[in-house]
């Protein structure tokens, strides 16, 4: 009959290889291995799908609006490269990323990343105005939306990517496969 403390050396033990044990991946979420970074590789086939379903679940004037939203960043840049990120944020990137939206109880905001660095001649950006980095725009269900304004603010965004060294999106396997990485 084994003594009390060689039944705590095994318990001990046990409890060791229980925390040691790697944590199971989430369901439909397998994980690919590129470089140092593990990236899911469901994330490039469903981002925009993922969207469509976030957009449309909303099933009021929001998911109308940030519909709207979309199509506006679609018309002006073909090439941008959709995202979700941050549990369920909607994220657009071209050559970085330049802008996001999400909806709220009364509102739906869309955040420019680098905002504070852009022109904003028609006073489109209506939130973050403190702050040094990010603006925004908060719409509620009444407001219009001046097209025209937005979509140069876009275009002016995706202009300041490309000749500012903005940190590059991190995890976008849309983004790994657009630019592969080469090792020096």
């Amino acid at each position: 009959m084994a003594d009390d403390s060689t039944k705590k050396k095994a318990a001990k033990k046990k409890a060791s290889k229980k925390r040691a044990a790697p944590k199971a991946e989430p369901k439909g979420a397998a994980a690919k291995k590129v470089g140092k970074a593990a990236v899911k590789v469901d994330d490039a086939v469903s981002a925009s799908q993922r969207i469509d379903e976030k957009f449309a679940g909303l099933g009021d004037w929001r998911g109308e609006r940030l519909a709207e939203i979309r199509r506006l960043i679609h018309e002006v840049d073909p090439e941008v490269v959709e995202e979700w990120k941050w549990m369920g944020t909607a994220v657009w990137s071209h050559d970085g990323m330049y802008a996001n939206a999400n909806p709220f109880k009364d509102k739906v905001k869309v955040t420019f990343l680098h905002g504070a660095q852009l022109k904003d001649p028609n006073k489109v950006f209506n939130a973050g105005l403190d702050g040094n980095k990010w603006r925004a725009i908060d719409l509620y269900e009444r407001d219009t939306l001046d097209k025209t304004a937005f979509k140069a603010l876009l275009r002016e965004a995706i202009a300041y990517n490309t000749t500012h060294a903005v940190p590059k999106s991190k995890g976008s396997r849309a983004e790994l496969l657009r630019k592969p990485k080469t090792r020096a």
